[in-house]
């Protein structure tokens, strides 16, 4: 006797509806559990959705180009019911078999075999696996560090959250991995290491459903449609690669399955045209072109050396040579008077060194920072990529360059607004030796609203920071000086301290810089104004 089983959309990790691009089986095709039956595409993501029963398709209700989500309805099979529940019996008895046997025979006293999955990683985007700083058979306790992931700003360390012994580990160097993905297998001694139970074996009888959520994580990194090829077999990331180069998806034949545009094909496309170009000139995103640097060979003048600029190095070079060409900068020059923030701030100092509290002047900047944010909203703002939109942003979470031995980065503090000078002065000290010692995550250097570059504690007396998109001002701060400043009719010694305000000109005029730069100015000049 047969029977209709309908297959709905498992959890795909949003509650949004997303795109069928292509279906996978036909009416009449016989499919197993597992087996791909419809392709979906959201704005970043693209995904295969397995089959939960096996059976033969007896109707397909989408079609290419509707919209779905979680629970809709795929299609319908007619499944032999007495062939269908055994072997789903049979599959779950198997698993339940598989699984109490390799707890039996792994398990000891409170041991038991246990699976540690990345955290979260501060961002949606693969992470490179650079290092691997355990082997099978150590000995874990929890914080032991594991493993070292390097994305595009920093690197880290993921620790293990179990006390055990390495059984195995599911990363190798060079992998690309994210948070969810598998990172180890250990034998865990802790007493809150999951065991066999009988709450626990039952989850083993549903392995189906633990593969879709798996597989959900399995998706190339993407962001919105490129072109207006929809008609194109192509994922998220080949479209936004082609938008970004300017190239007709049309135009490029496709290797993958059923046609399908890959990344390479696009890459295979472009490269020709872009060694065509660098004989004559190279092309950016931003509708100009830009002479070729000259090759030149040093050796033949003397002795050099070549080495190697850090990952971090290479990707700010990069970032601020774009901002560099497409920011219209401005920088406008200013001092603030000082004198009396440095002398309560020193008074302070002593008062709480007991309590191994350091109060930073950069504590002072950055709170007088968010009152000049506050009275010009539109310098704590973003740019829309299309440059018609300003996005204005209720909070205040101030990005600080700091200088490390790998590189310039730029570590954000969250809601200064709402912080006092001792919290800020504390979290400072903690950021800057977490990305001294590359332990900053992604998270921890994404969404400023502002940035401010110190180079108080080297020297200098003034220069032109580069702002950091999409941040559309940036505030560089020099060294302070003694200098003799005219008041009531005579010269008194001041300290006063150089600012240099570059911004966007296109969201910010001149005018309103020099405002910005006086406010700030007056403030630091006197912070009581802080508390009004």
């Amino acid at each position: 006797m047969s029977k209709l089983q309908e297959i709905k959309v498992p959890d795909i990790g949003t509650d949004s509806k997303v795109d069928v691009i292509e279906i996978l089986v036909k009416v009449g095709d016989k499919i197993q559990i597992e087996d791909p039956i419809v392709t979906l595409e959201s704005d970043k993501a693209s995904m295969d959705v397995p089959a939960s029963h096996a059976g033969i398709v007896k109707a397909i209700k989408i079609k290419v180009g509707d919209k779905i989500g979680e629970g809709d309805l795929v299609l319908t099979l007619e499944a032999d019911a007495s062939t269908s529940d055994a072997a789903t019996a049979e599959k779950s008895e198997e698993n339940n078999k598989s699984h109490n046997s390799e707890v039996a025979q792994k398990a000891s006293d409170n041991a038991v075999s246990q699976t540690i999955y990345f955290p979260d990683l501060g961002t949606d985007s693969s992470v490179d696996v650079v290092e691997l700083l355990v082997s099978n058979g150590d000995e874990l306790t929890t914080d032991t560090a594991i493993v070292t992931l390097e994305g595009d700003k920093a690197s880290m360390d993921v620790p293990s959250s179990v006390n055990g012994k390495l059984e195995k580990l599911y990363i190798k160097v060079g992998d690309k991995v994210k948070t969810g993905d598998k990172l180890a297998q250990v034998l865990a001694s802790d007493e809150k290491a999951k065991t066999p139970s009988s709450e626990s074996a039952p989850k083993a009888a549903e392995p189906q459903a633990e593969e879709t959520k798996h597989s959900t994580r399995q998706v190339e990194e993407a962001v919105s449609e490129a072109t207006d090829n929809t008609d194109l077999y192509a994922g998220p990331a080949v479209r936004r690669l082609a938008r970004e180069l300017g190239v007709n998806l049309s135009q490029i034949s496709g290797t993958g399955r059923k046609g399908r545009i890959q990344l390479s094909d696009v890459h295979g496309y472009v490269k020709p045209i872009m060694q065509q170009a660098q004989g004559g000139q190279a092309m950016n995103g931003s509708g100009f072109s830009l002479p070729a640097a000259p090759e030149v060979d040093h050796s033949k003048y003397g002795e050099i050396e070549t080495k190697e600029l850090s990952k971090i190095q290479k990707i700010s070079g990069k970032n601020l040579q774009r901002n560099w060409i497409v920011v219209p900068h401005v920088t406008q020059f200013d001092e603030a008077d000082i004198t009396e923030l440095e002398a309560f701030r020193k008074q302070q100092n002593a008062a709480y060194k007991a309590k191994g509290v350091k109060i930073t002047p950069l504590a002072f900047i950055m709170k007088a920072a968010v009152a000049a944010l506050k009275a010009f909203p539109h310098f704590n703002a973003s740019l829309a990529p299309e440059g018609d939109k300003l996005i204005l942003k209720k909070y205040f979470h101030i990005g600080v360059a700091v200088d490390t031995p790998n590189g310039l980065v730029v570590a954000v503090i969250r809601d200064v607004d709402q912080k006092g000078i001792l919290e800020i002065s504390q979290e400072l000290a903690t950021v800057s030796e977490k990305a001294r010692t590359k332990g900053l995550s992604l998270n921890e250097m994404q969404g400023s609203s502002f940035t401010i570059s110190s180079l108080g504690g080297i020297g200098g007396t003034a220069f032109t920071p580069i702002v950091n998109m999409p941040d559309v001002a940036i505030l560089g701060v020099s060294k302070s000086q003694i200098k003799p400043v005219y008041q009531n009719e005579t010269f008194v010694p001041r300290l006063m301290l150089p600012l240099s305000l570059s911004y966007d000109h296109r969201v910010i005029d001149g005018a309103d810089g020099a405002r910005f730069s006086r406010l700030l100015s007056e403030t630091l000049s006197d912070i009581r104004q802080l508390i009004l």
